[in-house]
């Protein structure tokens, strides 16, 4: 048997199944795309060494506030353009009364305002390796709390594997291990040493078969208890219907929170994503311009001068710069008459192309039935159907009401279907595929809040995937990379750890230094 499955091997698989750009999407999430290591502390400017010197930081989510944040302190003097009337970008916490904006639709969030009713609709978990945004939470004094990836009580669900009934991930992982167990038990039947790994591992009888085990859980009407309640293990599911048409999407479900960036310790701030936001806003003090959308950009001499549209009263600004730090997705700024060179322009036209349209909907739940009926506590459920995902809350245990992530869809036909419906069509989607799931699900939720990410403004997509089309990582992201005279790009898209706040923070981080070098050379 083979010991491992290659990192190709599971590319192919994926890609066989579901298409190469699901396959990238999978494992980009799941950290297994490759990632140079990484250096999380900050660059270290000497203080004042900035002073004269003036920034133009285009956005204000967590690249341009951590860019303005270093370079503050360095004394630059630095001016924030943000489009939005809020900082954060996509690092976006929905809460009861806000109003969702699309390019199409505007959704009011019909949710009561509780301190639990919170939706993140976009940064929705920090790993413990991104010790570059966990760095901040530090210093900030950012409360955080464990964010609950992995569950084996939650449920795996697909149409075209045991009758489409739900199965727990208890359930699945302890049987396949006991299987795979006994079947590698019968190829090394005189090497004892092994063979007792193995009967632990699979928790195997004395003859080294799979007969069930109380990993697996027991049967919902006879559990553990006391007396004579002894509770009655659960038979095991047969290999070859774990190993079934759709084996690929559930070994990946199985395994996904094994993976780098997705494995225990994950954490979230107490009370929403924002959290981290807030404290940003803070330590940069009044240098943040909000309701300013960038119409123009242009080189003037050795800087630049940007143009801005101040959103509130109507007014046309400019800005004059030394240096330009542009943390404006690259779906967004294709759109912006810029002074770049042909180089990068081109660059930019080709990584807007590569943005991934992903779609969350959440409900507000009346009672927390996920815990009360299911014993749920925090965690995700799979299935096959669009809605990929539902997540569980890991905050608010034993509360009233909770908000419940009815959908989180990262495949991109799936996304596209979802982006493409009427907020009141995904809802109705959500609920459907969300029955399969859990029966009776439509009145288990209550009002809905969704985010088609191809559709909010100033984002006009969850992030990019360089990888999605072979050979532009290779090609356009160098050139984008290296800046262009008194431009800089920043954001996850300029990151190797491109869907997360790592990335945004770690290229504010390199483009920090790359001006803070040049500078210290007496270059313009």
């Amino acid at each position: 048997m083979p010991t491992e499955i290659s990192r190709r091997t599971l590319v192919e698989l994926i890609g066989r199944l579901a298409g190469a750009a699901t396959a990238y999407s999978a494992l980009n999430m799941a950290g297994l795309l490759d990632t140079p290591t990484a250096h999380a502390a900050p660059p270290a400017l000497p203080p004042g060494s900035g002073t004269g010197k003036r920034v133009a930081i285009l956005g204000a989510g967590i690249a341009g506030l951590t860019a303005a944040y270093c370079l503050g302190k360095a004394g630059y003097q630095c001016t924030v353009l943000e489009a939005r009337a809020r900082s954060g970008g996509r690092v976006w916490t929905i809460r009861g009364g806000d109003q969702i904006v699309e390019t199409d639709a505007t959704q009011r969030v019909e949710w009561a305002t509780d301190r639990d009713l919170y939706f993140n609709a976009g940064a929705a978990r920090l790993s413990s390796h991104h010790q570059g945004i966990l760095g901040y939470c530090r210093e900030f004094g950012v409360p955080l709390e464990l964010f609950v990836n992995d569950n084996r009580a939650a449920l795996v669900q697909f149409d075209d594997q045991f009758d489409a009934k739900p199965q727990t991930a208890r359930r699945l992982q302890a049987d396949l291990r006991g299987a795979i167990a006994a079947l590698a038990a019968k190829s090394v039947p005189h090497d004892e040493r092994l063979r007792t790994v193995l009967r632990i591992f699979g928790d195997l009888s004395g003859d080294m078969s799979y007969a069930g085990s109380t990993r697996a859980g027991f049967a919902a009407d006879d559990l553990p208890g006391g007396g004579p309640q002894r509770g009655r293990r659960q038979p095991p599911l047969p290999l070859d219907e774990i190993a079934g048409p759709s084996s690929v999407k559930m070994a990946l479900a199985l395994c996904f929170t094994e993976l780098w960036q997705q494995s225990p310790t994950m954490l979230q701030p107490v009370g929403g994503m924002d959290a981290i936001v807030r404290p940003f806003d803070r330590a940069v003090g009044g240098v943040i311009r909000h309701n300013e959308e960038v119409v123009q950009i242009d080189r003037v001499g050795d800087g630049a001068r940007i143009v801005s549209l101040d959103r509130s009263t109507g007014r046309r600004n400019t800005l004059d710069a030394d240096f330009v730090i542009c943390t404006i997705p690259l779906s967004v700024l294709e759109h912006i008459p810029a002074d770049f060179s042909p180089a990068v322009s081109h660059a930019i036209k080709v990584g807007a192309k590569l943005y991934f349209p992903a779609v969350k909907v959440a409900f507000e739940a009346p009672r927390r039935w996920w815990e009360l009926d299911q014993q749920i506590y925090g965690g995700i459920s799979w299935t096959g159907r669009d809605i990929t995902q539902i997540w569980y809350p890991s905050h608010g245990f034993h509360g009233g009401k909770g908000a419940l992530v009815g959908a989180y869809i990262w495949n991109h036909d799936p996304a596209r279907r979802f982006t493409a419906m009427t907020p009141a069509e995904r809802h109705a989607a959500a609920i459907s595929d969300g029955e399969r799931l859990h029966p009776g699900y439509e009145k288990l939720v209550g009002p809905a809040a969704s985010v088609a990410w191809a559709k909010i403004p100033y984002s006009l997509g969850a992030w990019i995937e360089w990888e999605t089309v072979p050979g532009r990582r290779q090609s356009e992201y160098p050139t984008l990379l290296a800046g262009d005279g008194p431009f800089y790009f920043a954001g996850e898209h300029m990151s190797y750890v491109t869907s997360w706040q790592e990335g945004a923070v770690q290229s504010a981080h390199y483009t920090v230094a790359q001006i803070a070098e040049r500078v210290a050379k007496g270059r313009p």
